[in-house]
């Protein structure tokens, strides 16, 4: 009798499962992947779009062109609760009966939590979904049209840094090419203790290269801080001072997304053991930005540890094998401790990161500037869609 699997979450997690579940049981199971989006979107390309360099249609896919052809049932639907108990999913389209679950809803924004934060409502942006970025967008030609202050950075319990930090760099270049830097500060604003932390405790020399890189560029540098409430033209943090713009794009706290949270911590992040799986209900697994972890240590202001695409890439395949194995009555594939490797736009150039693994102590870091790290990251974009698009999880 067919295993039924049901996936949450269209993203980088969610159709990796699918496809790497599709790949290794065939006609075994009945999968359905249930997302409350129609399309794909390279989220590490955001910010290009807010830039200009890229359109919507660069940058993503029709779930359905990629699952359809691979016999893979997709429901564009709401998750409501799940019932572990009864082994059901709940949605605002019915009810979805499982043997094993995948969770990779990623993470809720949750804005509300500092009054005045976010696009809705609130007088700052985001990068963190298409159509935060396109607001974003417009905003920057706003900018460029009448300039003043921008403020980038984190809010206290945000858990992606990356692309603040490439904005950044982006912006300082894109004015630099249109000779109107000098009528734009850059603020870099953030609940990190010092700039290169990231939420993993820092890489190697982030710290020292992030400020010198900064200080090259005259970005100013504002650590270790949280917001109390933001104005439609100030952001006030909790030590009384206040920061002016005329654009702020801030990456809100993070929170784990309604109908999931209930299976996980006060904030909704869902615990899992070294092979992704629930510690009460071992056949629902979980992967990427939903999963709890836990930081490698404590700051004075608090932050997420971030799960990458790449990271989120590697649990997927590795909770599919685990499913796959335990239907054919195998143990779980060994456990390996998660490694990450980013590529960072510095606007002219890039920086190559890897951190293995993600928390320290670690086997190797390496951080390296280059020209080619740029080229690196344009193809490698064009790569993963091409290789999302035609069901290849298997290749690197």
């Amino acid at each position: 009798m067919k295993k039924k699997i049901v996936v949450l979450g269209g993203s980088f997690g969610g159709l990796t499962a699918v496809l790497e579940i599709k790949r290794l049981l065939r006609d075994q199971a009945d999968i359905t992947l249930i997302s409350k989006e129609r399309d794909f979107v390279f989220l590490p390309s955001l910010p290009w779009l807010i830039m200009g360099s890229r359109q919507a249609r660069d940058i993503t896919l029709k779930i359905e062109d990629i699952l359809g052809p691979r016999a893979i049932s997709f429901s564009c639907s709401t998750v409501t609760g799940i019932e572990p108990d009864r082994l059901k999913v709940i949605t605002d389209n019915g009810d979805y009966p499982y043997d094993y679950l995948v969770i990779s809803t990623g993470p809720h924004l949750s804005c509300d939590e500092i009054p005045g934060l976010g696009p809705e409502g609130g007088h700052t942006l985001c990068t963190f979904t298409l159509e935060y970025a396109q607001k974003s967008r417009q905003a920057w030609l706003r900018l460029l049209e009448e300039p003043g202050p921008v403020v980038l950075g984190s809010t206290q319990m945000a858990s992606c840094f990356g692309p603040y930090y490439e904005l950044a760099f982006e912006m300082d270049h894109e004015l630099r090419r249109r000779k109107m830097r000098h009528k734009v500060p850059i603020t870099y604003l953030t609940s990190e203790p010092y700039v290169g932390h990231m939420g993993i405790g820092g890489l190697g020399k982030s710290r020292r290269f992030l400020e010198d890189e900064f200080a090259e560029r005259d970005i100013k540098i504002v650590t270790n801080q949280s917001i109390d409430e933001i104005t439609p033209d100030e952001i006030r943090l909790a030590g009384g001072q206040a920061l002016h713009f005329k654009l702020a794009m801030l990456a809100p706290p993070f929170k784990g997304v309604a109908g999931v949270a209930e299976l996980g911590n006060p904030r909704g992040f869902i615990p899992a053991d070294e092979h992704y799986r629930h510690p009460q209900h071992p056949n629902i697994y979980t992967v990427g930005v939903a999963m709890a972890m836990a930081p490698a240590e404590s700051t004075p202001i608090p932050t997420g540890v971030p799960k990458t695409g790449s990271m989120t890439v590697k649990m997927a395949k590795a909770a599919a094998a685990n499913i796959a194995a335990d239907i054919r009555n195998q143990p779980p594939l060994p456990a390996k401790p998660l490694d990450v490797i980013c590529l960072m736009d510095m606007g002219k150039t890039a920086a190559l990161m890897i951190a293995d693994p993600i928390l320290p102590p670690r086997q190797r870091s390496c951080l390296k500037k280059a020209l080619w790290a740029k080229w690196a990251k344009i193809q490698f974009e064009k790569y993963f869609l091409w290789k999302m698009l035609h069901g290849y999880t298997n290749l690197p």
